[in-house]
C-alpha cells in the first residue's frame, strides 16, 4: 500500500456483564479467522485472544460495566479497543503472591506491539494494537 489510500475493516458487540468472557473470545476468533490471522498467524491470534479475555474481564470485574468491544484492522495493525463505564484508568502492577489477580494488563502490555488507556466521555477506552507477523505484513 503506498499510503495515499487506507482501507480498513471493522467489528463492533457490545458485552453486557451478565455475558462471558468465552462469549468475546468466541466473538473475536470469528474475526481472527476471518482475516486469515488463526491460520497464518496463529500465536498472533492466540496473543489477541487472551488479551480480548483480560480486557473484558477488567471491565466487568474492576469497572462492573458492560464493555464495548471494537476490532479494526486497518492493513498495519489489529486495533482491539475495550470501552467500560469507569474513569480509572489501568496501569500494569507488579505481580504479588498476596493477591490473586491483578496480572491481566501486564498480559497485554507483553502480548500487545502497544497499548493506551484514554479517558473519553462516560468511562474510558483500552486499546491494544497487535502486528501481524513479518512474513504476514504486506498483506491486507
Amino acid at each position: 500500500m503506498d499510503g495515499s489510500g487506507l482501507r480498513a475493516v471493522g467489528w463492533a458487540r457490545t458485552l453486557p456483564m451478565d455475558s462471558s468472557v468465552k462469549a468475546a473470545r468466541d466473538w473475536a476468533r470469528e474475526h481472527l479467522d476471518a482475516l486469515g490471522w488463526s491460520a497464518e498467524a496463529p500465536e498472533t491470534a492466540d496473543a489477541v485472544l487472551l488479551s480480548v479475555s483480560e480486557l473484558i474481564t477488567n471491565a466487568h470485574r474492576h469497572a462492573r460495566s458492560s464493555a464495548q468491544l471494537v476490532m479494526a484492522w486497518d492493513s498495519r495493525c489489529l486495533h482491539i479497543a475495550v470501552h467500560d463505564h469507569s474513569d480509572e484508568l489501568p496501569a500494569p502492577r507488579q505481580p504479588s503472591t498476596d493477591r490473586v489477580g491483578g496480572r491481566g494488563m501486564l498480559l497485554v502490555d507483553a502480548l500487545a506491539d502497544s497499548w493506551e488507556a484514554r479517558p473519553c466521555p462516560h468511562g474510558k477506552t483500552v486499546t491494544a494494537c497487535f502486528r501481524p507477523p513479518a512474513a504476514d505484513a504486506g498483506r491486507s
